[in-house]
């Protein structure tokens, strides 16, 4: 706490870790916070960008199979479908779980 960088800042973030278990080895403790304290700082954005519904990302990017997989499984659980494939093609054509689901709302 106390940081002269803190001061200049508009939202100061100051993380207590302690001494590294390594000396100068910041990828440890430090650089294990940092990481935390980027990823609750990017999914606040999220959670405020309305991408984020009932604890589940609905408007992340299909960009390889274990998302495209994953969203999916989202479509399915929250419309109903039960055939695999049939959800995969509702989510490709509509390229995000959350307009892949109000479009099958919507019918």
């Amino acid at each position: 706490p106390g940081a002269p960088v803190s001061n200049e800042a508009d939202y100061p973030i100051e993380v207590v870790v302690g001494p590294e278990f390594v000396t100068g080895s910041t990828r440890m403790k430090s650089g294990t916070a940092q990481k935390l304290v980027l990823n609750m700082i990017s999914t606040a954005v999220m959670i405020r960008l309305g991408r984020v519904e009932d604890n589940k990302m609905v408007n992340m990017q299909l960009t390889n199979d274990k998302l495209v997989d994953r969203g999916v499984r989202m479509v399915m659980d929250n419309t109903g479908l039960t055939d695999h494939e049939q959800a995969r093609q509702l989510l490709t054509n509509h390229g995000s779980v959350k307009k892949a689901v109000d479009a099958w709302l919507k019918k």
